[in-house]
């Protein structure tokens, strides 16, 4: 079997257990938040608190990356697909001008902005290392499906637009206009799960590891308690609009 081959069947294995990649670094954020190790270990706690604020603002960031990019995608492209590969068009405006696969860019911005948030140099070794390898076989897998599904139009795409790094030069204007219903009806899962993340975070660190009571951290700690509530509300308000309304529904979208 061809090397190629080899990274296309491991990447659609990984793309349809993608949770597998955050399961098997649970252990590791579990260690890295008890042991973080040289130089953060020798930080002061509002260090490390602001740290983890930074480490959230870059996750925000990523947020607003999937955002502006969800916006402008037509149905059936781009979306958080659990199974299988999809793409009812070929997405080449836009973000897609100037990189191939701008989504997983965004998150791997916002997981970045977990692992600072973790505070541990060499997690966040570890983590760039094991996503580089996660990531280059799921785009593998991916671009096999599109060069299949496209052929010559994919072809001409990949030839003039970056895999990964994206290049502002090919900048191509979106043909539809942005929609921010499709954000809101796509996007709410991400927000949810940025609130918690960094919310158990902290939680683990200064109640598990550090000794402080519940009652006292939630009184020292508001950013991340408010995070949470503020995370769950955008979760529940957006769900129920999507499940119970038409209200977020766009045509075409």
């Amino acid at each position: 079997m061809s090397l190629s081959l080899q990274l296309e069947r491991q990447g659609n294995w990984l793309f349809r257990h993608r949770g597998v990649f955050g399961t098997v670094l649970l252990p590791l954020i579990a260690v890295a938040l008890r042991w973080p190790g040289l130089p953060v270990s020798a930080w002061s706690d509002a260090a490390q608190q602001h740290l983890a604020q930074a480490g959230l603002g870059v996750s925000v960031l990523g947020l607003l990356l999937r955002a502006w990019i969800v916006g402008f995608v037509p149905g059936g492209t781009s979306g958080r697909n659990a199974r299988e590969q999809r793409a009812h068009a070929l997405n080449t405006r836009g973000a897609y001008a100037v990189v191939r696969h701008p989504l997983y860019l965004a998150n791997a911005v916002i997981l970045l902005g977990f692992a600072l948030g973790i505070g541990s140099l060499w997690f966040l070794a570890v983590f760039a290392l094991g996503y580089a390898l996660f990531i280059e076989r799921v785009i593998a897998a991916e671009e096999a499906f599109l060069a299949a599904s496209y052929g010559e139009e994919h072809a001409l795409w990949a030839a003039r637009t970056p895999l990964f790094w994206p290049k502002p030069a090919l900048w191509q204007a979106n043909v539809l206009p942005f929609s921010l219903r499709t954000v809101l009806r796509r996007e709410y899962n991400g927000v949810m799960g940025v609130a918690l993340g960094f919310f158990a975070i902290a939680l683990v660190r200064d109640v598990g590891y550090g000794g402080m009571t519940l009652p006292d951290w939630c009184a020292q700690r508001p950013l991340w308690c408010g995070l949470l509530l503020a995370g769950l509300a955008v979760f529940v308000l957006l769900r129920t609009l999507k499940r119970a309304t038409r209200l977020l529904h766009v045509a075409g979208r």
